[in-house]
């Protein structure tokens, strides 16, 4: 029985408390540490009916509860050294996205973590997808063919946190919440050549404090001359979340809904198209390929060196919006 500790319990760190609940054969959540005890107490009593201990400061959970497996549910801009110590300490991680707001700062953690030989999983969920990992399978037996263009769109309609709001914490809306996208584009794509993106607050320069972009496009270049294009907005339809996609390849041309549901359409030869309806728990999949990784010494599908990667890949959209420049990568 694998003991885990929650390092943030704010509103992702839900999810991941019900995934250790629904690995209660192998989990056991035996803390709950938050900046607010209170709201640390509150997750304590909901998921372990306040067996599990509370604590304010990650050194203390971290010192007294002999953890095996850490879940960091931190905002960008509160990382400090929590993967550092449970690096020292031998303690497997799964650490929410972005895993930092500076490349240095993520490839610190990187180094720190596989020098110390931990297993590490950060939150790309949409990889645990089943439409998502059956396009991988089709590609990998040569059934897709050469990818040509993938083109997603990323559309919400809220303040979100007043942190979310603030490029200094959050990065902005690129950087925290369409890294999600860039990674996907990355898993299916391989690794980009170069980006152009143009990002700009249009709707929301009268809100205080909101610093980040709430319209953005971006073109990635792919070896061999594919093309990615991901497209974003927080001034769409309130209350509805639009997260979508789709891939044209040689053979197959694939439109997602999301992670679990997709129409695959052979072109070449033609054929019947496969509508895919899923209702996998991805945030569960994605715990049950951390807790494998951890018994049997097998590696994980999202290693911390996957967040850097993607983390490079957002900051250098960024970076290519505030020089009106393309970044080569």
């Amino acid at each position: 029985m694998l003991r885990a500790g929650l390092l943030g319990c704010g509103g992702i760190a839900n999810r991941h408390a019900q995934a250790i609940l629904g690995l209660k054969e192998d989990v056991e959540l035996v803390a709950c540490c938050d900046i607010d005890p209170g709201r640390a107490a509150a997750f304590s009593q909901q998921y372990t009916g306040g067996t599990a201990q509370v604590f304010n400061d990650h050194h203390a959970m971290y010192a007294s509860t002999k953890l095996d497996l850490a879940v960091i549910c931190l905002p960008p801009f509160a990382h400090t050294d929590e993967v550092e110590v449970a690096a020292r300490r031998g303690i497997h991680l799964l650490v929410e996205k972005p895993i930092a707001l500076r490349s240095d700062q993520a490839w610190q953690m990187v180094n720190q973590a596989e020098a110390a030989g931990i297993k590490t999983q950060v939150g790309f969920m949409y990889r645990f997808g089943e439409a998502v990992e059956l396009l991988k399978q089709k590609q990998a037996a040569g059934q897709a063919g050469r990818p040509g263009l993938f083109s997603a769109r990323y559309f919400c309609n809220a303040l979100h946190a007043p942190w979310w709001r603030e490029r200094d914490k959050s990065g902005g809306q690129t950087v925290e919440q369409i890294i999600h996208l860039f990674d996907l584009m990355r898993v299916l794509l391989g690794e980009p050549l170069s980006v152009f993106s143009r990002q700009a607050n249009l709707f929301h320069q009268d809100v205080p404090g909101y610093t980040i972009e709430d319209v953005s496009a971006t073109i990635a270049t792919f070896p061999g001359g594919a093309l990615g294009v991901i497209y974003a907005c927080n001034a769409a339809i309130p209350n509805k979340w639009i997260k979508e996609w789709r891939l044209v390849s040689e053979k197959l041309v694939v439109d997602f809904v999301d992670w679990n549901h997709a129409t695959f359409i052979p072109t070449a030869p033609v054929a019947d198209p496969l509508a895919l309806a899923s209702d996998r728990d991805v945030f569960l999949a994605q715990m049950k390929d951390l807790v494998h990784a951890i018994k049997t010494g097998a590696e994980t599908r999202t290693p911390l060196r996957e967040g850097a990667r993607s983390l490079e890949l957002v900051l250098a959209a960024q970076r290519s919006s505030e020089t009106r420049l393309e970044v080569n990568l």
